[in-house]
């Protein structure tokens, strides 16, 4: 049953299909979205005094984490109804299963690790003795590296706008399925491929998430140099997130229900809350921004 004032959503989940290369909508908004990420990354972070190609680096490690993040969380969720009795298909990247908790808890932990391990002693030693059998790999010197803190802050409205852009994708694949609604915005997908085919309208969750993540970006953009210490910015995205995406998948309609009433993104929203809300209340304090023109040239020097 459609409703005559729904918006329709013609696309099928594909932009190219060309023998076994499939170049699909979520794909391509995704790297699209990473790619506008580091490079954001790259330029703000270039304004306060640190190096781009640390910056790169990091961003390297930040990806593989996310993307490693992403399928194992999915993977986790769906592990009883489909991978326990086809293993093989944990591998199956490219049919899809991701998700975007276990990205950016994933690229955290991936561009935290690499900033530890990068300058660490056992690191430089490991590498010097690597050095004298393969001395073109160069010498054990330690990276310019910025404080975890700085990076992940500078990170934090580049990470809202790809998550945004990531969402554009998801819209348009159809996969993400919300409960139905009579209300004039309700998406209803008219593409025999797509997989919200014949599904009766619904509300566009996707859409909402998208809204909210500027509307969030918006709200904590002014105090990208007012929040102390380094990471408490950070960490104020985590916990303001979480709550909106907690709220807002309740209008999702998910395969896997967690004690009946709640899903997997809703569980991992209330755990970062549980940490964020109160690493803000009882740590994070306000500065003067004149107080930060120095602190990435600092960070930079300390690492040197």
């Amino acid at each position: 049953m459609y409703t005559l004032a729904a918006i329709s959503i013609p696309f099928g989940p594909n932009i190219i299909e060309f023998g076994p290369f499939i170049l699909a909508w979520h794909g391509f908004f995704t790297f699209v979205a990473v790619a506008t990420s580091v490079y954001l990354a790259v330029r703000w972070g270039t304004k306060q005094g640190l190096s781009a190609d640390a910056i790169y680096s990091i961003s390297v490690w930040a990806i593989i984490g996310g993307i490693l993040g992403a399928r194992i969380v999915h993977i986790i969720d769906f592990w009883g109804p489909i991978y326990q009795h086809d293993p093989i298909r944990l591998l199956y990247v490219w049919q899809g299963g991701i998700a975007i908790y276990g990205g950016i808890l994933g690229g955290f932990a991936g561009g935290a690790l690499y900033v530890i391990i990068r300058n660490s002693d056992r690191f430089l030693a490991m590498w010097g003795s690597v050095y004298k059998v393969m001395p073109f790999l160069g010498e054990p010197n330690k990276a310019p590296l910025p404080p975890i803190g700085l990076m992940v802050d500078i990170t934090t409205p580049a990470l809202l706008i790809s998550m945004a852009i990531g969402r554009v994708g998801d819209i348009i694949n159809g996969e993400h399925f919300a409960k139905a609604t009579n209300l004039a915005w309700g998406f209803i997908y008219t593409n025999p491929s797509s997989p919200g085919y014949q599904q009766p309208a619904s509300h566009p969750a996707v859409a909402y998430e998208l809204i909210f993540d500027l509307l969030l970006l918006a709200a904590i953009w002014p105090l990208r140099k007012r929040l102390r210490p380094h990471g408490m910015y950070f960490v104020l995205y985590g916990g303001l997130y979480s709550m909106g995406r907690f709220f807002l998948s309740f209008l999702r309609v998910e395969q896997i229900p967690y004690f009946d009433v709640l899903n997997q993104a809703q569980i991992i929203a209330l755990i970062v809350m549980a940490v964020a809300i109160p690493l803000v209340v009882f740590k994070a304090k306000f500065v003067k921004p004149t107080q930060d023109a120095e602190s990435g040239r600092r960070g930079q020097r300390r690492a040197r």
